[in-house]
Formats: C-alpha cells, structure tokens, sequence
C-alpha cells in the first residue's frame, strides 16, 4: 500500500516536471507528453521537424528538470568522430598497451542523450551508436560498459534516404513530428518565451535518475492482458495495411503502452493507452493512417482515467480535408495499383471520413462527406 501511494507520487512528480516544460512551449504538449512516455518505457524518441521548432530548446528544458545525473547533448555532422562521443582514449593507459576509454562527462556517463541531426552519423561511430541506443550498451574494441541513459533523443529535419541508416531510425520507436505552432498560438508561444527569459534563474519542479528508474521499474509490473487480444488484432491490421511492425517492435510497444498507464497512476492497461501506437511510423505518409485507425479503436474507451493525448483530436480544416480527399481521388483513378496502395487510399479515406464528423459547419461537413460517399462509391464499383 504505501509503495503504491509512493508510486504515484513519483508519476505525479514526472506529471509536474512535464506539465512545468508544456507552460514554457505553446503547443508542443503531444511532444513533451511523450517524451514523458519515452522515459518512463526506457525507450528512445525521435523529432522530425525543420529548424526554429523548439526541438533542442524542449530536450534542453527536460534535461535541466532531471537532476542528480549527467546530460549529453551533440550535434553530429559527417566528420564526428568517436572521440567527440565516447570521450578519447586514456593516455597513461594507451603508455602502458591499454586501449582505455575516458569517458568523463561523455556520453556513456550520461543519465539523457541528445543527438541532434542524428542521421549525420557517419560510419565511424555508426555500428557503436546502433549497440548504444538499441542493448543501452557501450562497446569500443574490448571496452564493454552498461550504459546509464534514461533514454536516448534523437533529432533531423528530414527523415534518412540512405538505406544504411534505416537501421539507426529503427532504433527510435517513438517518432513524432516537430513543426511550427498554429498562427493562433503565435501571442502565447511570445509571452511564454518572454517569460522563460526573464526567469531563468526560478525555481524549478525536478525529478531524479533513481525516481525514474522506479518508475521505469513500475512500467514493467503493469497487467497489460485486458488489451493483449486488441493489440495483437490491431498489430496484425497494421501489417495488412503495409505498416511494418516487427515482432522485436511489437514486444517494445508493450513498454509504451505500460508506460501510458504508469503516467496515469494505472497498474493495469486499458484500450485507450493503445494511443502511444499513432507515433510508430516510418514514413510521414503513414501519420494520419496511424492516426484514423488507433482513434477510430480508443474512440470507444470511455474510461474517464485515460491519457490526455487519448482523448486529444485536433479540429479539422475544412479546406484541408476537401483538399486531401480529391487528392485520394486522383490517386484512386491510377492504373495498375497494387493491393497494399489501395488499402492506403482506403485507410486514408476511412480517416477523413471520421475527421469530417468533427466539422462544426453544417454545410462544409455535408459537401466533404459527399465527396467522401462519391469516392467510396468508385471504390466499390471497382472491386
């Protein structure tokens, strides 16, 4: 009993520290709650977005709230080397034929690790890189050292078009985009960044390396039966709908999902933590796949206990959906699709017809959903 009421005194303190970075960056609360999520799965997360986004500024904020332990932050380019990660080579060692690592305020002392453009990795520090972030292991010529890193971050303005750098990607198994907020937003975003300025040296709500862990602990001890059977039915329509979800994958979203459920004060999981699964994709054209498949499922979770980025919608455009419908459209009339393109299209439009329920305007939301009917009715008559 008392370890359960310290349990959640720990989610409240994590709930705190990322509510205290949400009061600083207007509208980026999807990024920095899971981030939270990140931390306490001990998985890795990656930011997709273009420069002036806030991504390094949010991981720097997170970092300063995780006290007692060390933070790693670098910017790799193509000419990185070892060195500038791990740390050099001990010198007195090296004299006596030891290849010794010092690896003194490096990365692999680090409680958080930040690569900013991580996709400039080159292939010097590549194959020690991919063991580090998926086996939280450091190994260089005979040296092995476990790792202490919460998490690993990773960031890039655009997604890797080397094949040989799929692998580090892979390595990320939250992805979520990074872009400019909403011009609504813009005297917010101004007054809270004025704010962070003019109080830099105020007191802050912290957390510890240890406090972490006991929460990462607790992740593992969540009863996640009550959903097994929705996540393996909804894995497997994933896979049908060309999504690759690797069995290795799959085990990992488990900590995902628990990790939903310890944030919410939860030891058991229910339909609406499946909310982490919108942020495992690989491609930005599967987003809003994701997003219209894993809504349409917790959509029916009327647990008031839930996650708030499970119950967050986004209010549609009206302009925007007509536009991506007769995008699909013209996509549909292409000779010679395959069976994987046509189940896109058709998830694609299963998405904006449930995102066209949310127009307010009665008579925009009547010509979307006819132009919605129009193309399911194409569809159909080609099947």
């Amino acid at each position: 009993m008392n370890e359960n009421k310290l349990q959640m005194n720990r989610a409240d303190k994590l709930n705190e520290v990322l509510r205290a970075v949400k009061d600083i960056f207007v509208g980026k609360d999807e990024i920095i709650d899971l981030l939270g999520i990140a931390l306490v799965a001990r998985e890795n997360a990656f930011l997709l977005g273009p420069p002036g986004t806030a991504k390094s500024a949010i991981i720097r904020q997170l970092s300063l709230r995780i006290v007692e332990g060390k933070n790693f932050e670098y910017l790799l380019t193509r000419f990185t080397e070892p060195n500038e990660i791990f740390g050099p080579f001990d010198i007195r060692k090296l004299r006596e034929g030891e290849l010794v690592t010092n690896t003194e305020g490096m990365m692999p002392e680090a409680s958080l690790v930040f690569f900013d453009e991580i996709f400039n990795a080159n292939s010097a520090i590549l194959n020690s890189l991919l063991m580090a972030l998926n086996e939280k292991i450091f190994r260089r010529g005979k040296e092995t050292k476990k790792l202490p890193a919460l998490m690993f971050i990773g960031a890039s303005n655009a997604l890797p078009e080397d094949e040989a750098l799929n692998a580090l990607l892979d390595r990320f198994l939250i992805r979520v985009e990074c872009d400019y907020v909403d011009t609504d937003l813009l005297e917010r975003v101004l007054l809270a960044g004025w704010k962070m300025e003019s109080n830099a040296e105020a007191e802050m709500v912290v957390i510890t390396p240890i406090e972490i862990i006991e929460l990462q602990k607790q992740c593992r001890l969540v009863d996640l039966s009550p959903i097994r059977r929705e996540l393996i039915d909804l894995i497997h329509n994933l896979r049908n709908t060309g999504i690759k979800v690797s069995d290795r994958r799959a085990v990992k979203i488990q900590n995902l999902i628990a990790a939903s459920a310890v944030i919410c004060n939860r030891d058991v999981a229910t339909i609406s933590d499946l909310w982490v699964l919108k942020y495992i994709w690989d491609t930005e054209e599967q987003i809003e796949i994701l997003a219209g498949i894993i809504d349409h499922i917790i959509e029916k979770d009327d647990k008031v206990d839930a996650h708030p980025q499970a119950t967050f919608n986004k209010a549609p455009n009206a302009e925007g959906l007509l536009k991506e419908t007769k995008l699909l459209n013209d996509r549909w009339l292409v000779t010679g699709l395959s069976f994987e393109e046509q189940n896109v299209i058709k998830d694609k439009l299963r998405y904006l017809q449930t995102r066209a329920n949310w127009i307010k305007h009665a008579e925009h939301k009547q010509h979307i959903q006819g132009e919605i009917e129009s193309l399911w009715h194409k569809i159909l008559q080609s099947v």
